[in-house]
């Protein structure tokens, strides 16, 4: 909880900030290509200086360039899997990022936009190396900085980490058991604002599968403790400091750039369920397919669910490759226009940067969320806006301090290669029907 975590003086110095990390760009000592260029081989994405490449122990190679934005922080782009048996990297995003923290409070007393009017990016925290354990630490160049004099700071965690079983399976005979151990790469930052710290967490997995993850710790605010609201919760001896019950909308903006293509495909499929047919002994369930042509503001719903189909690639077995966006727990708050929906695909602008108070010039009358800029258009280009919603009762056990509370999604491959990418090599012929037993 941040109330009082900004004054006025200390607002309009962010105000000034801001407008020139726009006039410039709103970045520094970052390489020099679009956000949505086209795939170029991977030497030329950027400087070794920016290029994060890890070959897992599973065999899996990710591939990506960063850049620090001076109001989103961390953007990773040109994002390349390349599993075992591929001989070559598979473009998947050609950008990813935070697109902004909605935090409204239960009392109508305040609402912060944490991205993009509460210095998020600025917040950058140094972390020590037992905060990224076995990896590397890199220097980040923060733009604008709040500290001129020290705007370098080692923020940039990258690692690997045990995952548990990536697959187990017992053979017919009884004799064989094959299992393996998953690996992930972690790409993850620490950024301070107010009492809260957020950790914004990418986990690369070495079956092709990505999380996005923000995780909410740090502390609550001791200014924000009212007893006489009706609407926090009592912390401490007693009931007589409440602490404000609140809202984390989190966005997430995702380019897509399948097989280095940005012309990808959206589809949205649906199940229903109808009672038992005459002689039928279970439910029957039929899954339908819509195509997704227009710009489109989506809910979640049971069995439903999207997929980013590429316009050119195709796995070895003739199917075209394919992401599937799987939201995690969402409370949706119902606000505002633009955190009423849990997804958003629009068409590609370059001034469409955060989901609510956008920084870009979109020009009259375009709208400052994600909400407006749905108006019908066709998707050539799409971009991807998933927004995952916690609201925030405090409890006694979140002091002190508090321990991390986890907000996210994840993308995962459908289609991307013909098997699964871990698969043994003595099983790499049971591919489609399966005969015989192993």
């Amino acid at each position: 909880m941040r109330a009082n975590r900004i004054s006025h003086a200390r607002r309009q110095a962010l105000t000034g900030l801001v407008a020139a990390g726009l006039a410039l760009g709103g970045t520094a000592a970052a390489p020099a290509y679009a956000e949505h260029t086209a795939a170029a081989p991977a030497a030329a994405e950027c400087s070794a200086a920016y290029r994060i490449e890890q070959k897992l122990s599973t065999g899996t190679t990710w591939r990506m360039c960063w850049r620090y934005d001076g109001n989103a922080g961390l953007v990773l782009e040109h994002v390349s899997y390349q599993p075992p048996g591929e001989s070559r990297p598979i473009k998947v995003l050609n950008s990813a990022r935070l697109a902004q923290i909605d935090v409204p409070y239960d009392d109508g007393s305040v609402e912060y936009s944490d991205l993009t009017g509460a210095g998020f990016a600025q917040g950058l925290s140094a972390m020590a190396p037992g905060e990224c354990p076995g990896g590397t630490i890199r220097t980040v160049k923060v733009p604008n900085a709040w500290d001129p004099q020290h705007p370098n700071v080692d923020g940039l965690c990258t690692t690997t980490r045990s995952r548990g079983h990536a697959y187990r399976m017992q053979s017919d005979t009884g004799n064989k058991v094959y299992q393996a151990q998953g690996k992930d790469l972690l790409v993850y930052t620490v950024n301070k604002v107010g009492w809260y710290e957020y950790i914004t967490e990418w986990r690369f997995q070495d079956d092709g599968t990505v999380n996005m993850n923000v995780g909410a710790t740090g502390s609550l605010s001791p200014f924000d403790y009212d007893a006489g609201d009706g609407r926090g919760w009592p912390i401490g001896k007693g009931a007589r400091a409440y602490a404000t019950s609140h809202s984390h909308n989190v966005f997430w903006r995702l380019d897509f750039g399948l097989d280095g293509s940005s012309k990808d495909k959206v589809e949205q499929y649906d199940s229903v369920v109808s009672p038992p047919a005459r002689g039928a002994q279970a439910p029957s369930n039929r899954t339908t397919r819509t195509k997704i042509t227009k710009e489109l503001a989506g809910d979640a719903k049971n069995m439903r669910w999207w997929r980013v189909v590429s316009a050119t690639g195709r796995n070895k077995d003739g199917h075209a490759r394919s992401y599937e966006i799987v939201p995690g727990p969402s409370t949706k708050y119902p606000g505002h226009g633009f955190t009423r929906h849990d997804i958003y695909f629009t068409e590609y602008k370059a001034c469409e940067r955060f989901a609510s108070d956008n920084l870009g010039n979109c020009g009259t009358g375009a709208g400052k969320s994600v909400d407006r800029w749905v108006n019908g258009q066709t998707l050539t280009h799409p971009v991807v806006w998933v927004n995952i919603g916690f609201h925030h009762i405090a409890r006694d056990e979140d002091q002190q301090p508090m321990p991390v509370h986890w907000q996210g999604f994840s993308i995962a491959p459908r289609d991307v290669t013909a098997m699964n990418p871990l698969t043994p090599a003595v099983l790499a012929d049971q591919n489609g029907r399966v005969e015989n037993g192993s």
